[in-house]
């Protein structure tokens, strides 16, 4: 995720470096084109190249806010998954005995994983070695490794429910937090396996084109470098746009902007660990970059 005070412009350079020199090119390809004595009989009205600039204007609106709300929608998961972590870690405090820290500490531990495993897993990354380790000392082997340790919490709630008297309303609030995590599970897999249209971003690309190939007919020719200039500045913000709303509609891909799953699985740990009573918990290290991940 991007931080407001050190945004990196040179970031978004780099993401669309090829299509502003595919772009530069075609502006003076088009530019030269137009001096050619036949080209140079063609003329059109203004009205032509600013309609089909209005209409991708309007097409990369509407792409541009449903790439938001994709993005906006996984960090909202996200902010439910930290607060369904410390609700589950503080009713288990609360409802186990006081003397069973083993129960409290096998909850939070795996809690803690879970959100690591679960970030790790969207951004298809090998687990770290600390998911791992925990993974191999459990002897835990799935093909979903986050649904796996949801299993594991409501396992354990099942085998220890009856034994240490829990009554059927806590276990009822205990299981309802675990099938909440669940369901934000679901979400994060939903927009990470689906994308978006395709062809939608075909027929912008298309309409841009078009639109910079008919906009210098309906500019006066007297102006070369003014006519190349404005041929290749305006498609160029569209493309920037569009480039904009495809960095955002996969929230999951493990770039500058997405949304922060390792330190908000951080903030987690920390918040856990607090809760369960261990001493010396590190603290958040300040971050030198320009985004969190």
């Amino acid at each position: 995720m991007l931080l407001n005070k050190k945004i990196s412009i040179w970031y978004f350079i780099r993401e669309i470096r090829s299509q502003i020199v595919f772009m530069a090119i075609f502006a003076v390809a088009i530019g030269l084109l137009d001096l050619l004595p036949w080209f140079r009989k063609i003329s059109l009205p203004l009205n032509i190249p600013a309609l089909l600039g209005t209409a991708v204007s309007l097409l990369l609106a509407f792409r541009t806010s449903q790439s938001y709300e994709r993005w906006w929608e996984a960090r909202t998961v996200w902010g439910a998954i930290v607060n369904d972590s410390r609700t589950l870690m503080r009713l288990v405090i609360q409802f186990y005995p006081a003397g069973d820290h083993r129960i409290i500490k096998d909850f939070a531990e795996r809690q803690i994983i879970w959100t690591y495993a679960l970030g790790e897993s969207l951004r298809k990354q090998p687990f770290s070695d600390q998911v791992q380790k925990y993974l191999d000392e459990h002897h835990i082997k799935a093909a979903n490794i986050p649904n796996a340790l949801l299993d594991a919490h409501s396992g354990q709630l099942r085998e220890t429910a009856s034994s240490r008297e829990l009554t059927d309303f806590q276990q009822m609030q205990l299981n309802d937090i675990i099938t909440r995590l669940c369901d934000s599970m679901g979400k994060c897999e939903r927009l990470k396996n689906t994308v978006f249209p395709r062809s939608y971003s075909i027929l912008l690309h298309t309409l841009i084109y078009v639109f910079a190939a008919i906009l210098p007919f309906g500019l006066d020719d007297a102006q070369l470098a003014v006519e190349i200039i404005i041929t290749f500045l305006v498609p160029v913000m569209f493309l920037a746009i569009e480039k904009t709303s495809i960095i955002m509609q996969d929230p999951f891909e493990n770039g500058p902007v997405d949304t922060p799953v390792t330190s908000l699985a951080q903030t987690i740990e920390i918040n856990i660990r607090q809760m369960a009573g261990e001493q010396n918990v590190p603290a958040k290290k300040e971050n030198p970059l320009y985004y969190e991940m």
